[in-house]
């Protein structure tokens, strides 16, 4: 399993930004086998979890042109900065109650 580890410094956000973000979520869960999708925003720092069962997944991704317009919007618009990180996870542990 891979994590796309996604942050960024938000400029600015708006009803566009929502609808985007809403939109991304449901392509990346829905046609191109995100697993988990998890995005949390504090002040200006935003970061976003997603986890995929291959590269060639978020290759498939990366490259949907809907995404591809929502990262130029990203650039150009909400973002003054971000980082993308691709891991691929080789131990998991977790507690449940």
């Amino acid at each position: 399993m891979f994590v796309v580890i996604f942050r960024a410094k938000v400029r600015q956000t708006d009803n566009e930004y929502a609808v985007v973000a809403a939109r991304m979520r449901e392509l990346a869960l829905g046609q191109f086998g995100c697993l988990e999708f998890t995005a949390v925003t504090e002040g200006q720092d935003e970061i976003a979890l997603s986890y995929w069962p291959s590269e060639a997944h978020i290759r498939a991704w990366k490259a949907h042109s809907e995404h591809v317009l929502a990262q130029q919007l990203g650039r150009s618009t909400w973002y003054e900065s971000y980082t993308v990180q691709v891991a691929e996870l080789t131990r998991e542990y977790s507690f449940a109650q």
